[in-house]
């Protein structure tokens, strides 16, 4: 089939690693390529923000930072890390003496951030200065996408607009044709990549509940845990806890995001192992998860006022209802199913209560299940619900792109107000 080759490409894309959640690392990026291309240490940065990036990374913290957050911190490491070509793990190699760097440079108050007005939803310019020298810096649609890089007015480097290209690609998804390729494709050509999602986001989920972070409500959750059910809940929202904290362990993202790549992998996992399930299966598994994912968020974009998880959760739970042996009708039902539970929820930044909103998308796609199992169904018409899974899907990316456009300025203008 033509879209094998699409689908394999946008797997590898896709799941890459990233170390600390997405927004901030993204600043820490932009923020170490500004200082190679200035070739010394900036004494000045005009950060210009998308107010999507303000809201996701002025609450989380920053790894190997020893417990910093904030957009300053972010871009203060990503300068000492001086390591772009880490990609999103460019804080990875930071020690304890650049630490004491990172705080001096901090109490110097070298930068300067503002929100940036009529821009794309993923947005970063910093502009660093040093001297007579100065140097500009873009990311845009993707964290990891730079797309300008200037000195002194001399340009660099330029992309075109990749984002048209990506929904052109990711238009072709539909369920039917996601379970075709999970039940055929090859998996010797995503073994790796798959095979490192599961090891990755597990293994910071095992952390998570084993040490202290954020609300730790994997541990609550685990605590009362009597089913497979509750323990993927716990494992999940566990690794989220984790990552949300700090930890500095990298995990494989999806869409943008450490929280959905964990949330389409981790209760996948969690049910294999409960249920003696095949390598093989949960490998299928996992790549309708993550390209149901995909599906859901193709008219959402990367960044908005709908909360991401939502979307993961009720892919993941997708994944797991073809594990336990469900066809193309069941795993439909459950995806409609749990979208009309659980839209709507808002993302009002990256956080310790992430965690809280993975376990609520997971339980309303464990419900969606379970309605498919009873023989129950929302039905077209009700609310936002569409004839056809895959319309009900461009139904809520409507819903989220569109119709909370201003729900999303709105939670930002509130989240600034707290800290006046």
């Amino acid at each position: 089939m033509e879209y094998y080759n699409l689908y394999t490409d946008i797997l590898k894309n896709e799941l890459i690693l990233a170390m600390g959640c997405t927004e901030p690392i993204a600043l820490s990026l932009a923020a170490a390529k500004t200082r190679e291309i200035l070739g010394a240490m900036p004494t000045k940065i005009e950060a210009y923000i998308c107010g999507n990036i303000i809201k996701n990374a002025k609450s989380v913290t920053v790894p190997n930072t020893c417990g910093l957050k904030g957009i300053e911190a972010a871009i203060v490491a990503g300068l000492v890390a001086n390591r772009s070509d880490l990609d999103l793990e460019v804080l990875s190699n930071l020690t304890k003496d650049d630490l004491l760097i990172i705080n001096e440079l901090l109490n110097k108050k070298i930068v300067n951030v503002k929100l940036a007005t009529n821009c794309k939803s993923l947005y970063i310019k910093l502009i660093a200065y040093n001297a007579s020298d100065c140097v500009q810096v873009i990311i845009e649609d993707l964290h990891n996408n730079i797309t300008y890089v200037s000195k002194n007015e001399h340009i660099l480097l330029t992309k075109e607009n990749i984002l048209e290209k990506k929904q052109l690609e990711y238009g072709t998804l539909n369920i039917a044709n996601i379970i075709d390729f999970a039940n055929n494709v090859d998996l010797n050509i995503l073994y790796d990549i798959l095979k490192r999602q599961i090891d990755c986001n597990y293994k910071i989920a095992c952390e998570g509940l084993s040490g202290k972070y954020g609300a730790s409500i994997g541990k609550i959750i685990l605590e009362s845990a009597t089913s497979t059910r509750d323990k993927a809940k716990a494992y999940t929202a566990a690794a989220s806890d984790a990552r949300m904290a700090g930890c500095d362990m990298p995990v494989v993202i999806i869409s943008g995001s450490g929280n959905q790549g964990i949330t389409t992998s981790v209760p996948l996992v969690i049910y294999a192992i409960e249920n003696n399930i095949s390598e093989e299966k949960l490998l299928r598994s996992l790549i309708i998860s993550d390209l149901v994912a995909l599906e859901e968020k193709k008219d959402i974009g990367r960044l908005s006022a709908f909360c991401g998880a939502i979307s993961a959760g009720a892919a993941a739970c997708a994944g797991i209802t073809y594990m336990l042996g469900g066809d193309v009708e069941a795993v439909s039902h459950t995806i409609v199913n749990a979208l009309a539970i659980s839209s709507g929820v808002i993302c009002d930044g990256a956080k310790s209560s992430c965690a809280g909103k993975i376990v609520l998308a997971l339980e309303a796609g464990f419900i969606g299940y379970s309605m498919y199992l009873h023989h129950k169904e929302f039905k077209a018409g009700e609310g936002i619900v569409k004839k056809g899974v895959d319309n009900t899907i461009k139904s809520v990316g409507r819903l989220a792109s569109k119709g909370m456009a201003s729900t999303d300025k709105e939670i930002l203008a509130m989240m600034i107000e707290n800290e006046k």
